[in-house]
């Protein structure tokens, strides 16, 4: 599995780096940036909440 974010709608509100740290983390300008890849078999299931609970959407995990 691999993640993606389309950085121009994060917010910023930290949701995904904190429902699964092992692949999504917050850069420098705050916004949430994907930083393993591809996901990690035992992680796909935290990586596949943190994509259905962002609260804008911008999450893709396939």
């Amino acid at each position: 599995m691999r993640a993606s974010i389309d950085r121009d709608g994060c917010i910023g509100c930290e949701l995904c780096s904190q429902t699964c740290p092992e692949v999504f983390r917050m850069d420098d300008e705050g916004l949430a940036e994907v930083y393993t890849d591809p996901i990690p078999v035992e992680v796909e299931d935290a990586a596949q909440e943190a994509a259905d609970n962002c609260p804008t959407g911008v999450i893709t995990v396939e």
